[in-house]
């Protein structure tokens, strides 16, 4: 008899405690409910922050368009691509980063280096380094290609987090085209804020070389401006395209068939 009326005042025990946990969890979610009608909803449904869909060639408060070998008019850049030669990727051999000049010269003489124009151009809330209207020591921007916030500060080590990404790089370009231009076109090719975008370290990193074929930025609403940027660049500076970068630089228009050709102005 006394073995059962312990377990009896176990039993007892473990259901008021069950009760007492459905009794939370049912104010939990009265609770729930309560801020889903109210304000919650909408903050559900609230987009997440859209990335940059494209970035701005020049700024002419202080900087000036670079002259490339050919004028790109405008117009879709789905018919630019169509009049791009198409031809086997060159030999990379004696390619080297001086056959395009000193990096980041003063090509627009405005007073300040490429690197540090691209930086001003493309960041916000800029801070100059004490004594300087170039030097670029800080800023922050939503970077276009994996559209994410990123700080920059200007030092050995975090420099990196941003760097400046040549659109189509020069190793590409000097496998199509290139090796064909003058010292002075390839110097204005590398420095040309048309071919410059400020960009995330790692991913730049990752991109590497690699033409459309082999490379696209995370943030898909960049891509189209991004496309048609190289697009305009191999355009300007006489440079081909193979064919499965052709392929690939069809599939991105093809959502975004009337994109235009970038303008510098």
């Amino acid at each position: 008899m006394t073995l059962s009326w312990s377990a009896y005042r176990r039993a007892r025990r473990r259901s008021r405690q069950a009760w007492a946990i459905l009794a939370l969890a049912a104010a939990a979610a009265l609770a729930a409910l309560g801020w889903f009608f109210t304000a919650g909803q909408f903050a559900l449904a609230e987009p997440a922050p859209a990335g940059p869909t494209e970035v701005p060639v020049v700024d002419p408060r202080w900087m000036k368009p670079v002259v490339p070998v050919n004028r790109v008019p405008g117009g879709r850049a789905l018919d630019a691509l169509e009049k791009l030669p198409v031809k086997g990727r060159a030999a990379q051999t004696g390619y080297n980063r001086e056959d395009f000049g000193q990096a980041w010269l003063d090509v627009d003489r405005n007073g300040c280096d490429t690197r540090n124009d691209i930086l001003r151009r493309d960041l916000e809330d800029v801070v100059f380094s004490e004594g300087s209207a170039c030097r670029v020591a800080a800023g922050r921007f939503h970077e276009p290609y994996t559209s994410q916030i990123v700080e920059f500060r200007r030092g050995a080590e975090s420099s990196r987090a941003v760097q400046i990404d040549h659109v189509v790089p020069l190793a590409d370009a000097w496998q199509k085209g290139a090796q064909r231009l003058t010292p002075a076109q390839r110097q204005r090719l590398a420095n040309d804020p048309m071919n410059l975008i400020a960009a995330d370290g790692p991913s730049n990193q990752q991109k590497g070389a690699g033409d459309a074929a082999t490379w696209l930025p995370k943030n898909k609403a960049i891509r189209c401006h991004y496309i048609a940027r190289q697009i305009t660049v191999k355009a300007a500076y006489s440079l081909w395209v193979t064919e499965a970068e052709k392929d690939a630089m069809k599939r991105v228009l093809a959502a975004c068939p009337d994109q235009q050709t970038i303008q510098s102005g």
